[in-house]
């Protein structure tokens, strides 16, 4: 049974892949590890908790060690419009949080999943089924740590033959953690907006296309490629993944279908807006498909019927 520890467990993504983990390897075999001292009640209750400046390459070892983990989900990460505001401390925790991590990989053989991201490209990559491998000239400095973590895990695999495998992951749409900094956040808003008040301001411009992926096919995307038989993988770092894409005006039409009276404005932060437009409208994903049998579950109607549905109970509007 593999011993886990996932790191920025109390992110968006971590929050919600820590459990399914528990979920399939046990309780008591998955550490959710974060930089915060506080934890949700579900991540202390259901197993492990630390706190852990993933920075601390002691403070990581003497984790590992005490758990015995042969296996780090590595999430930790200053988002995209968050990373703008403050570069320097997006460089230390993306990149020095990541090296940190392959280090001991290196020196005690751990196994290492590592999220990238649509950010990782940039303006002059084909916005269009961008492919797997093409041009990466990112122009923020999340896309820029995000493009140096996929060559570093790349590097630390072929020189010293540490199992490192990641996602380039699309904007996550999820009804259990509130929005944490990202471009793609207003994906997440619309949805509270639109139950709360019957109104939403957007950041971006409504003709803005995105690709997007709900929470549900991102943590078994994960799963699946960890899991996956090593000896299948060609390309094993930076896998192209997407489940849908869409605009702003789309995703309000398809809303209106269960709240007609919704309406969307628009007022665009040019930061975020510039960010949106370096970044692909959507990726082919067909390595994903054929090496490990990567496939989404939820498209646009079913996210959207799904998040309504459970931000009406969580919001205490049904």
């Amino acid at each position: 049974m593999k011993r886990i520890l996932v790191t920025g467990a109390t992110g968006q993504l971590g929050s919600e892949l820590t459990m399914a983990l528990r979920h399939v390897y046990g309780d008591d075999n998955v550490v959710a590890a974060g930089h915060r001292r506080q934890h949700d009640a579900d991540l202390l209750q259901s197993g492990p908790c630390c706190s852990l400046d993933v920075r601390d390459a002691t403070s990581l070892q003497e984790v590992a060690n005490q758990y015995r983990v042969d296996t780090i989900f590595h999430l930790a990460s200053v988002l995209s419009a968050v990373a703008e505001q403050n570069p320097q401390l997006a460089w230390e925790i993306n990149m020095g949080g990541l090296h940190k991590v392959l280090e001991g990989a290196r020196q005690y053989g751990w196994a290492v999943f590592f999220p990238s991201s649509i950010g990782a490209f940039g303006p002059s990559t084909p916005l269009e089924n961008t492919p797997q491998v093409t041009i990466q000239r990112p122009n923020t400095i999340y896309g820029i740590t995000k493009l140096a973590g996929e060559l570093l895990c790349d590097y630390y695999h072929h020189r010293f033959g540490v199992d490192v495998r990641g996602l380039r992951l699309p904007g996550l749409i999820s009804y259990k953690t509130p929005p944490g900094g990202g471009t793609t956040d207003y994906a997440v808003e619309i949805f509270y907006s639109a139950i709360t008040e019957g109104r939403y301001v957007c950041f971006l411009k409504s003709d803005t296309r995105l690709d997007m992926m709900y929470m549900p096919d991102a943590i078994r995307s994960a799963i699946m490629l960890m899991e996956a038989d090593g000896e299948c993988l060609i390309h094993r770092n930076a896998y192209n993944v997407t489940a849908m894409n869409f605009t702003p005006r789309e995703l309000a039409v398809q809303i209106r279908t269960f709240i007609p009276g919704f309406s969307i404005e628009y007022d665009i932060d040019p930061v975020r807006q510039a960010i949106a437009d370096s970044w692909p409208r959507y990726m082919d994903d067909s390595a994903a498909r054929s090496e490990w049998g990567w496939e989404p579950r939820y498209d646009l109607a079913a996210t959207t019927t799904e998040m309504l549905a459970r931000l009406a109970v969580k919001l205490g509007k049904p």
